[in-house]
């Protein structure tokens, strides 16, 4: 990136980011991409986990937001990431017996309408045939239900997967590397400067045109320009539970009503995912933090309809993200706009915020047609909705041999299973690993639902550096055992030790960076308010220092 004028640099390695490098690259213009921290570190690593249309949008009568996202999510299902993305189904619980079943039932129809085949289609439910569904819920709560489908994704490892797959039509991808100045000549953007956080180094990138896709940081990244942004993006807090699957029995996820939103219960693995908050944030956006209030909220919720209440010492993990909501007149974010928008604050610019993480591909073909005008001649349209991710290819032949991958790699079928799922057709890069070192096949020490090989895959092949990338976003131990990670932190670090060739003080570093980080979090999971919690999770630096001002 350092040697060439680029066509398009794309600033931001969310989803959103890593959509606009994807659909920029295979319209044939030469792309960067920039993210400060590791992929989808901010809001794309912290989201509900769902692709979804987004069933109570239907109740704001936002009906173009709702058909695009189902569109998003058929071709998630069924094309571009069939590996990734499952159908999940949900019961919604009905508390009033005639008019909300036909209220909620009409709405429910048009989602199916609008979603059209692929999925199976919404039933009426007596309170006794969910009860069989949801032993869980308390029988005085709630009078009968309807159950609809929807899809859900590992969010980090989708977006990481969108990354691999532009850097494989030609992308230059770069985590660690930070923006901090914006190159013009005359009124014109040119180019970027950019410091490298991990050979702590600048350097500039020249480009034609520069992609905005910093999500909750849109203002931050425009402010660096010298110049105020068309639109301004207002930070909301979702904070999420995660609970061990016993804790809550059900074959379905659940979505109930809330005074101020609605509330899901999401099966994930040997878990469920319990969530979310809407609540404005105006403090760190790298870390945002979850406080004790919010973690009493969400359980106070769900409890209204458990025969068997949730403590708090049930909860393994809890996560907090931020959603960046396009400013309005409404002081709730709750009512603030899901739609995305596209626009050219000064030339050499394209800035898109907003939007819903099922949209990310719309976003994306929204943003690259207007650098695409910028450009002017020929660029071809997008093409995205044709172009499946790493992976997707030949999944489901795999997925019907996996009796056969078992077999000849010596790894027990259930573990293929979770292998398909994590890495689709990619499976035999990870099988390969083992084959040629099985300990690489022992399940991995604190964190037993993955491999050893799954370390040393994150390391080689998906950009992993710090132990926080490994056990946060190529794993989900961070919130899927009860002590955060820990126990697996040193053997983890270990084996990145060995691969990455770090010093003894750099492993140490590392172990120390996490165990900080663990119990920042924790600490501030027990304060009473945003402020508190907020500088009690600030007590513990990051391993790869970001600049600020």
């Amino acid at each position: 990136m350092e040697s060439t004028e680029l066509d398009v640099l794309v600033v931001g390695g969310g989803v959103v980011g890593a959509g606009c490098a994807l659909d920029a690259t295979t319209r044939g213009l030469s792309t960067g991409l920039l993210e400060m921290r590791d992929w989808a570190s901010g809001t794309s690593s912290r989201s509900s986990k769902l692709i979804h249309g987004g069933l109570r949008y239907l109740e704001m009568l936002d009906f173009q937001l709702v058909r695009e996202a189902l569109r998003e999510r058929g071709l998630l299902l069924h094309r571009l990431a069939p590996h990734l993305v499952r159908p999940v189904p949900f019961l919604y619980p009905l508390t009033r017996a005639v008019w909300e079943r036909f209220y909620v039932g009409s709405g429910i129809t048009l989602y199916d309408g609008m979603a059209g085949r692929g999925m199976p289609h919404h039933r009426q439910l007596t309170r006794r045939q969910a009860l069989r569904l949801c032993p869980a819920l308390r029988r005085d709560s709630f009078v009968g239900a309807v159950q609809y489908w929807d899809a859900q994704v590992d969010d980090a490892r989708h977006t990481m997967f969108v990354v691999r797959t532009a850097a494989a039509y030609g992308a230059h991808v770069a985590p660690r590397t930070q923006v901090i100045g914006f190159l013009r000549e005359g009124g014109r953007v040119t180019g970027v400067r950019v410091r490298d956080l991990e050979d702590d180094r600048e350097f500039e990138v020249r480009a034609r045109q520069v992609v905005n896709a910093t999500g909750v940081w849109t203002d931050d990244t425009q402010a660096l320009i010298g110049e105020r942004g068309q639109f301004q993006v207002r930070a909301s807090k979702g904070v999420h539970l995660v609970v061990p699957r016993d804790r809550i029995q059900s074959t379905s996820a659940l979505i109930l009503r809330t005074a101020a939103s609605v509330l899901f219960v999401i099966p994930w693995g040997r878990h469920w995912i319990i969530g979310t908050t809407d609540t404005d944030w105006t403090l760190d956006k790298s870390h945002p933090a979850a406080t004790r209030s919010d973690i009493e909220y969400l359980l106070g919720e769900v409890n209204k309809v458990m025969v068997t209440p949730l403590r708090p010492e049930d909860v393994e993990g809890v996560y907090a993200g931020l959603r960046p909501l396009l400013a309005g007149e409404s002081e709730l974010t709750s009512k603030l706009s899901r739609e995305h928008v596209v626009a050219t604050p000064v030339p050499g610019v394209v800035a898109v915020a907003g939007g819903k993480y099922t949209t990310y591909r719309v976003m994306a073909s929204d943003a690259v047609d207007a650098v695409a005008h910028a450009l002017g001649g020929a660029v071809p349209p997008s093409c995205t909705d044709k172009v499946p991710l790493l992976g997707a290819e030949g999944y489901a032949a795999m997925w019907n041999q996996r009796a056969a991958l078992s077999a000849s790699s010596g790894v027990h079928v259930a573990r293929i299973e979770h292998l398909l799922g994590r890495y689709g057709s990619l499976v035999d890069e990870v099988l390969d690993l083992i084959r040629t070192d099985p300990s690489l096949a022992d399940p991995l020490e604190g964190a037993e639902d993955y491999l050893r090989a799954e370390v040393a895959y994150a390391v080689l092949a998906e950009g992993a550096r710090h132990v926080e990338d490994v056990l946060t976003r190529r794993t989900r131990a961070s919130i899927e055992t009860f002590d955060r990670g820990l126990t697996a932190l040193r053997p983890v670090a270990q084996q990145m030790a060995g691969l990455l060739d770090w010093s003894p003080e750099q492993l140490d570093r590392e172990v120390e960076s996490y165990r900080r980080r663990v119990e920042a979090e924790r600490a501030s999971q027990d304060q009473p308010d945003d402020r508190t919690a907020d500088l009690t999770r600030r007590e513990a630096p990051d391993v790869v220092p970001v600049a600020h001002g």
